[in-house]
Protein backbone atom coordinates (compact mmCIF):
# COMPACT_ATOMS: atom_id res chain seq x y z
CA UNK A 1 0.00 0.00 0.00
CA UNK A 2 1.52 3.24 -0.89
CA UNK A 3 3.08 5.57 1.92
CA UNK A 4 0.84 8.58 2.34
CA UNK A 5 2.16 12.36 2.44
CA UNK A 6 3.08 13.25 5.89
CA UNK A 7 0.49 15.99 6.24
CA UNK A 8 -2.05 13.17 5.67
CA UNK A 9 -0.84 10.42 8.14
CA UNK A 10 -4.25 8.18 8.85
CA UNK A 11 -3.33 4.64 8.67
CA UNK A 12 -0.45 3.22 11.03
CA UNK A 13 0.44 -0.55 12.03
CA UNK A 14 1.80 -0.82 15.42
CA UNK A 15 4.13 -3.55 16.33
CA UNK A 16 4.85 -4.23 19.59
CA UNK A 17 2.45 -5.03 22.46
CA UNK A 18 4.50 -3.55 25.36
CA UNK A 19 4.26 -0.21 27.54
CA UNK A 20 5.10 1.90 24.63
CA UNK A 21 3.26 0.44 22.31
CA UNK A 22 0.18 0.02 23.75
CA UNK A 23 0.56 4.09 24.80
CA UNK A 24 1.53 5.43 21.06
CA UNK A 25 -1.98 2.94 19.76
CA UNK A 26 -3.57 4.60 22.41
CA UNK A 27 -2.51 7.97 21.44
CA UNK A 28 -3.02 8.37 17.76
CA UNK A 29 -6.19 6.58 17.97
CA UNK A 30 -6.76 9.36 20.32
CA UNK A 31 -6.04 11.62 17.04
CA UNK A 32 -8.16 10.00 14.75
CA UNK A 33 -5.62 8.00 12.73
CA UNK A 34 -6.28 4.25 12.17
CA UNK A 35 -4.05 2.25 14.11
CA UNK A 36 -4.06 -1.66 13.39
CA UNK A 37 -2.60 -3.00 16.74
CA UNK A 38 -0.60 -3.40 18.93
CA UNK A 39 0.28 -6.51 17.02
CA UNK A 40 2.79 -9.16 17.88
CA UNK A 41 5.84 -9.18 15.90
CA UNK A 42 5.04 -11.79 13.81
CA UNK A 43 1.31 -10.51 12.99
CA UNK A 44 1.97 -9.13 9.95
CA UNK A 45 1.59 -5.28 9.69
CA UNK A 46 -2.32 -5.05 8.33
CA UNK A 47 -1.68 -4.34 5.15
CA UNK A 48 -0.06 -0.50 6.41
CA UNK A 49 2.22 1.46 4.28
CA UNK A 50 3.47 3.26 7.44
CA UNK A 51 5.05 0.70 10.18
CA UNK A 52 5.76 1.87 13.85
CA UNK A 53 8.29 -0.65 15.50
CA UNK A 54 7.81 -0.72 19.15
CA UNK A 55 9.84 -3.48 20.17
CA UNK A 56 13.15 -4.44 22.64
CA UNK A 57 16.09 -3.07 20.72
CA UNK A 58 17.19 -6.59 20.55
CA UNK A 59 14.33 -7.23 18.27
CA UNK A 60 14.26 -4.23 16.41
CA UNK A 61 16.25 -5.93 13.32
CA UNK A 62 14.43 -8.79 13.02
CA UNK A 63 11.04 -7.39 13.19
CA UNK A 64 12.12 -5.25 10.76
CA UNK A 65 13.05 -8.08 8.31
CA UNK A 66 9.24 -8.92 8.24
CA UNK A 67 7.98 -5.80 6.96
CA UNK A 68 7.46 -5.58 3.41
CA UNK A 69 9.65 -3.70 1.39
CA UNK A 70 8.45 -0.67 0.39
CA UNK A 71 7.04 -0.03 3.17
CA UNK A 72 7.97 3.74 5.61
CA UNK A 73 9.01 1.90 8.66
CA UNK A 74 10.76 3.50 11.84
CA UNK A 75 11.19 2.42 15.41
CA UNK A 76 11.02 4.31 19.11
CA UNK A 77 14.60 3.05 20.28
CA UNK A 78 16.53 6.33 21.48
CA UNK A 79 20.30 4.91 20.57
CA UNK A 80 19.44 1.84 18.20
CA UNK A 81 21.13 3.16 14.75
CA UNK A 82 18.68 3.99 11.78
CA UNK A 83 20.17 1.93 9.71
CA UNK A 84 19.50 -1.47 11.37
CA UNK A 85 15.84 -0.74 9.12
CA UNK A 86 17.72 -0.93 6.15
CA UNK A 87 17.05 -1.02 2.87
CA UNK A 88 13.79 0.00 3.74
CA UNK A 89 12.44 4.29 3.95
CA UNK A 90 12.86 4.86 7.47
CA UNK A 91 12.42 7.00 10.88
CA UNK A 92 12.91 7.84 14.35
CA UNK A 93 10.01 8.16 16.76
CA UNK A 94 11.50 8.32 20.40
CA UNK A 95 9.03 10.02 23.30
CA UNK A 96 11.19 11.46 25.68
CA UNK A 97 8.89 10.08 28.47
CA UNK A 98 8.92 7.36 31.22
CA UNK A 99 5.79 5.19 29.98
CA UNK A 100 4.95 3.25 33.32
CA UNK A 101 1.82 2.12 31.94
CA UNK A 102 -0.23 1.57 28.38
CA UNK A 103 -2.55 4.52 29.63
CA UNK A 104 0.69 6.97 30.09
CA UNK A 105 -0.35 10.36 27.91
CA UNK A 106 2.59 11.16 26.32
CA UNK A 107 1.20 14.98 25.12
CA UNK A 108 3.20 17.72 26.54
CA UNK A 109 6.53 16.01 26.36
CA UNK A 110 9.03 15.96 24.01
CA UNK A 111 9.92 13.45 21.55
CA UNK A 112 13.73 12.71 19.77
CA UNK A 113 12.89 12.24 16.09
CA UNK A 114 14.99 11.36 13.04
CA UNK A 115 15.26 10.27 9.34
CA UNK A 116 16.68 9.08 6.47
CA UNK A 117 14.16 11.36 3.93
CA UNK A 118 12.69 14.21 4.10
CA UNK A 119 9.60 12.43 3.84
CA UNK A 120 10.40 9.77 6.67
CA UNK A 121 11.81 13.04 8.82
CA UNK A 122 8.18 14.53 8.11
CA UNK A 123 6.02 11.76 9.01
CA UNK A 124 8.03 11.23 12.06
CA UNK A 125 7.28 14.87 13.21
CA UNK A 126 3.92 14.33 12.07
CA UNK A 127 2.95 11.50 14.02
CA UNK A 128 4.95 13.10 17.04
CA UNK A 129 2.35 15.68 16.86
CA UNK A 130 -0.51 13.84 16.59
CA UNK A 131 0.34 12.27 19.92
CA UNK A 132 0.85 15.77 21.51
CA UNK A 133 4.45 15.43 21.98
CA UNK A 134 6.99 18.37 20.70
CA UNK A 135 9.24 16.84 17.99
CA UNK A 136 12.99 17.61 18.40
CA UNK A 137 15.73 16.40 15.76
CA UNK A 138 18.32 14.69 16.67
CA UNK A 139 21.74 13.64 14.71
CA UNK A 140 22.76 10.13 14.72
CA UNK A 141 25.86 10.82 15.98
CA UNK A 142 23.90 12.65 19.50
CA UNK A 143 21.72 10.23 19.84
CA UNK A 144 23.66 8.11 22.17
CA UNK A 145 24.62 10.83 24.58
CA UNK A 146 20.82 11.98 24.27
CA UNK A 147 20.19 8.69 25.31
CA UNK A 148 22.43 8.99 28.10
CA UNK A 149 20.94 12.14 29.31
CA UNK A 150 18.03 10.71 29.66
CA UNK A 151 19.16 7.51 31.65
CA UNK A 152 20.80 10.06 34.41
CA UNK A 153 17.54 12.16 34.43
CA UNK A 154 15.15 9.21 34.92
CA UNK A 155 16.85 6.04 35.74
CA UNK A 156 20.10 7.38 37.91
CA UNK A 157 17.43 9.61 40.21
CA UNK A 158 15.43 6.71 40.87
CA UNK A 159 18.26 4.99 42.05
CA UNK A 160 19.88 8.09 43.91
CA UNK A 161 16.37 8.08 45.31
CA UNK A 162 16.68 4.94 46.46
CA UNK A 163 19.86 5.39 48.37
CA UNK A 164 18.69 8.60 49.95
CA UNK A 165 15.70 6.16 50.87
CA UNK A 166 17.79 4.26 52.86
CA UNK A 167 19.66 6.82 54.46
CA UNK A 168 16.14 7.84 56.37
CA UNK A 169 15.06 4.75 56.74
CA UNK A 170 17.97 4.00 58.99
CA UNK A 171 17.44 7.53 60.87
CA UNK A 172 13.70 6.45 60.99
CA UNK A 173 11.81 8.06 58.52
CA UNK A 174 9.58 6.66 56.00
CA UNK A 175 10.61 7.00 52.22
CA UNK A 176 6.76 9.36 51.58
CA UNK A 177 8.75 11.74 54.18
CA UNK A 178 11.40 13.22 51.39
CA UNK A 179 8.89 13.53 48.54
CA UNK A 180 8.17 16.83 49.13
CA UNK A 181 11.82 17.67 49.10
CA UNK A 182 12.41 15.93 45.75
CA UNK A 183 9.57 17.29 44.12
CA UNK A 184 10.56 20.74 45.27
CA UNK A 185 13.81 20.38 43.87
CA UNK A 186 12.85 18.92 40.64
CA UNK A 187 10.14 21.78 40.73
CA UNK A 188 12.84 24.57 41.30
CA UNK A 189 15.13 22.92 38.63
CA UNK A 190 12.18 22.56 35.81
CA UNK A 191 11.61 26.61 36.59
CA UNK A 192 14.39 28.08 37.36
CA UNK A 193 17.76 25.99 36.42
CA UNK A 194 20.08 23.76 38.28
CA UNK A 195 22.32 26.48 39.79
CA UNK A 196 19.37 28.34 41.08
CA UNK A 197 17.56 25.18 42.17
CA UNK A 198 20.55 23.80 44.78
CA UNK A 199 19.70 24.27 48.53
CA UNK A 200 21.43 23.20 51.49
CA UNK A 201 24.81 23.18 53.21
CA UNK A 202 26.72 22.32 50.05
CA UNK A 203 25.03 25.57 48.54
CA UNK A 204 25.71 27.55 51.87
CA UNK A 205 29.26 26.61 52.01
CA UNK A 206 28.35 25.53 55.52
CA UNK A 207 31.32 22.81 55.31
CA UNK A 208 31.26 21.53 59.08
CA UNK A 209 27.54 20.54 58.41
CA UNK A 210 28.55 18.88 55.04
CA UNK A 211 31.40 17.45 57.26
CA UNK A 212 29.12 15.62 60.07
CA UNK A 213 26.59 14.30 57.19
CA UNK A 214 29.91 12.79 55.50
CA UNK A 215 30.45 11.07 58.89
CA UNK A 216 26.81 9.61 59.55
CA UNK A 217 27.27 8.23 55.81
CA UNK A 218 30.30 6.54 56.95
CA UNK A 219 29.22 5.27 59.69
CA UNK A 220 25.72 3.84 58.89
CA UNK A 221 26.21 3.29 55.25
CA UNK A 222 29.84 2.86 53.65
CA UNK A 223 28.01 1.08 51.09
CA UNK A 224 27.26 4.60 49.84
CA UNK A 225 30.53 7.11 50.89
CA UNK A 226 32.18 6.65 47.69
CA UNK A 227 28.73 7.81 45.91
CA UNK A 228 28.37 10.70 49.20
CA UNK A 229 31.77 12.09 47.74
CA UNK A 230 31.14 12.37 44.07
CA UNK A 231 27.65 14.00 44.73
CA UNK A 232 29.17 16.51 47.31
CA UNK A 233 31.71 17.10 44.43
CA UNK A 234 28.96 17.77 42.15
CA UNK A 235 27.11 19.82 44.31
CA UNK A 236 29.99 22.07 45.41
CA UNK A 237 30.81 22.75 41.48
CA UNK A 238 27.06 23.98 40.82
CA UNK A 239 27.03 26.06 43.73
CA UNK A 240 30.54 27.77 42.64
CA UNK A 241 29.04 27.79 39.16
CA UNK A 242 25.64 29.87 40.65
CA UNK A 243 28.41 32.42 42.74
CA UNK A 244 27.42 30.74 46.27
CA UNK A 245 30.57 30.66 48.44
Amino acid sequence: MPVPPAASVTHIAIVGAGRVGSAISRGLARAGITVDGPLGRRAGTGGAGLVLLAVPDREIASAARLVPEGTLVGHCSASTPLDVLEPRERFLLHPLVSVSSPDVSLAGAYAAVAGNTTRALDTAEALARALGLRPIRVAEADRALYHASASLAANALVALLWDAEQMAVSAGLPREALAPLAAGALDAWQARGASAALTGPVARGDEETVARQRDAVASRHPELLELWDAITTRMRALAKRGGNP
